[in-house]
């Protein structure tokens, strides 16, 4: 019976201690509950906040670059890679043989046509033609008595005071000495362009190359080297090239071109421009095309000629080739950067009076370079976005800055 009391007793005591447990989860659980009410009350608060800063934002208008839609005649070029190469060269070579006694002319100096460049020593053609002159007076002499015999011989033989044998051997000694005379005058002029070839001259306007003979030396007609080289580069040529898919153009134009009276020239610009692109060298004429398309680059060859005063084009530079083709007038020219390509076809964001960007679907014409022309879809003095077209939309607000304005 003992035994049961203690027993009851701590029955009791873990029922009290079960029900303490339980009223304090239940005032931690209320306690939990309200810190995550006032939480989620706070976030809703901050989040509705928030708003209006995000709202803001989206109706700021988009800075833009802008350019305006220009109407004016344009010129549209051919580009292509060339060469300059001289309009003649001459390797100048003596055409007797002789030593060399003078150089009369300075490495890289301009000479005119028939200036003297060397000399060779003329004394042997000199005294060759003195021979030869000699012998012409001697044989002149010989001849005027044979005719003079002859004419006596003519005179006895009407009196049968000589025989006919003697008339005919007196006519056939003057047509000997005649002969002669004749041979003589041949050896005379021989030896005469003897004397003029020693003194070797320019045999064009141009300017002489690095000597290549000294003084001293033995000259002869056939050395392979020759004296000097001499460049014609005023006017100067201009070699360059073409796809031969622009061949088509070229013919359509020149075919509307008249002319030029002298056929020296097929009557389109050229323009010449340092490597970079930038410099411009010279306005020449094109005079030829080439009589083939070469196979192994699909490129037509052309040539041009160049005024060059001033000796800015000079042989084996490179250049840049521009053919003026023809003129485009009142062309709607805008930026090539303002061109987008869509699903729809290519277009332009023009920005609108009311600051807002319209979608303007465009036919593009031609490219060239970094410009564009338009054949419909703007008006001249429009502006089109050519910087920021990424973040437009149809109807979006705009603050457009013209380009190339200071910020």
């Amino acid at each position: 019976m003992r035994s049961d009391v203690p027993k009851r007793g701590n029955a009791k005591l873990r029922t009290d201690d079960t029900l303490a447990v339980r009223l304090r989860l239940c005032k931690g659980l209320t306690l939990f509950l309200g810190l995550c009410a006032l939480c989620v009350g706070s976030g809703c608060k901050q989040g509705k906040e928030g708003a209006g800063p995000a709202e803001s934002a989206a109706a700021r208008p988009i800075p833009v670059l802008t350019a305006q839609v220009a109407q004016k005649d344009l010129p549209i070029y051919l580009d292509g890679l060339g060469t300059v190469a001289a309009f003649k060269t001459v390797t100048v070579r003596t055409q007797v043989d002789g030593r060399l006694e003078k150089m009369l002319f300075r490495e890289g100096q301009r000479v005119s046509r028939g200036e003297l460049l060397a000399q060779v020593d003329a004394r042997p053609f000199l005294a060759s033609l003195h021979q030869a002159e000699s012998a012409l007076l001697r044989d002149n002499a010989l001849l005027e008595n044979a005719r003079k015999n002859l004419a006596r011989y003519q005179e006895l033989r009407t009196q049968n005071l000589i025989s006919q044998q003697q008339v005919d051997d007196q006519q056939a000694l003057v047509h000997q000495y005649d002969g002669a005379v004749g041979v003589d005058r041949a050896a005379a002029e021989s030896a005469k362009l003897s004397v003029e070839y020693s003194r070797i001259v320019a045999p064009i306007d141009g300017v002489t190359g690095v000597r290549l003979v000294d003084e001293g030396n033995v000259v002869h007609p056939g050395d392979a080297s020759g004296l000097v080289v001499i460049t014609q580069i005023d006017p100067i040529a201009v070699i360059f090239t073409l796809p031969e898919d622009d061949l088509p153009r070229i013919m359509a134009r020149l075919d509307s071109t008249e002319p030029a009276k002298d056929r020296s020239s097929l009557g389109l610009a050229v323009q010449a421009f340092a490597r970079d692109g930038q410099v411009k060298l010279g306005d020449g004429e094109l005079t030829v095309l080439d009589n083939q398309i070469n196979q192994g680059t699909a490129t037509l060859r052309l040539k041009a000629v160049f005024p060059n005063p001033k000796r800015l084009l000079w042989p084996n530079q490179f250049v840049k080739a521009r053919l003026l083709l023809k003129t485009e007038h009142n062309a709607l020219v805008v930026p090539a950067v303002a061109v987008q390509r869509g699903p729809k076809g290519t277009f332009v964001y023009v920005a609108a009076e009311d600051a807002t960007a319209a979608n303007r679907p465009v036919d593009v014409e031609l490219l060239i370079g970094d410009q564009a022309v338009l054949s419909k879809g703007v008006r001249p003095g429009e502006q089109v976005v050519v910087e920021g077209q990424n973040q437009l939309r149809p109807g979006a607000k705009v603050a457009a800055r013209p380009q190339g304005s200071e910020r």
